[in-house]
C-alpha cells in the first residue's frame, strides 16, 4: 500500500470533522481556515445559503507572510468584520489543521475581539 501525503491525510481529517461539525447558519456562521507555505486565509460562510459573508487573507502583504504575527493581526482584522455584521457567535472549522501555531494565534485573537466559538 503507498503511503499517504500530508496533505491528503490532512484532507481526509477535515472531512471526518467536518461530518461531525454543526453548519454554519445565518445566526451561527461557520470560520474556515486555509494555510499554505506562505499565505493564510479565513472565510465566514453561512452554509445554508451558500454565501461568504466576509474573508481575509495573507496575500496582500508583500513580505513572508507565512508566520503567526501575520495570523494574529488577520485574526483580530476577522474580529472586526464580524462584529460589524452584528454576530455574536461562530463555528470554528479548523480544516484538519492541528490547532497550533498560525491557526491557534488566529483563533485566539478572534476571540479577543469578543467573538464566542
Amino acid at each position: 500500500m503507498a503511503k499517504m501525503s500530508r496533505n491528503k491525510a490532512r484532507i481526509q481529517k477535515h472531512y471526518r470533522i467536518k461530518s461531525k461539525l454543526t453548519l454554519g447558519t445565518a445566526n451561527k456562521p461557520r470560520l474556515s481556515v486555509f494555510k499554505s507555505l506562505t499565505n493564510f486565509y479565513a472565510q465566514l460562510i453561512d452554509d445554508t445559503k451558500g454565501v461568504t459573508l466576509a474573508s481575509v487573507s495573507t496575500l496582500k502583504h508583500k513580505e513572508y507572510s507565512g508566520n503567526i504575527k501575520l495570523a494574529e493581526s488577520l485574526g483580530t482584522l476577522m474580529g472586526k468584520k464580524i462584529k460589524e455584521l452584528k454576530i455574536e457567535s461562530i463555528v470554528f472549522d479548523r480544516s484538519g489543521y492541528i490547532y497550533h501555531g498560525r491557526v491557534k494565534a488566529f483563533a485566539e485573537a478572534v476571540r479577543k475581539e469578543g467573538v464566542k466559538f
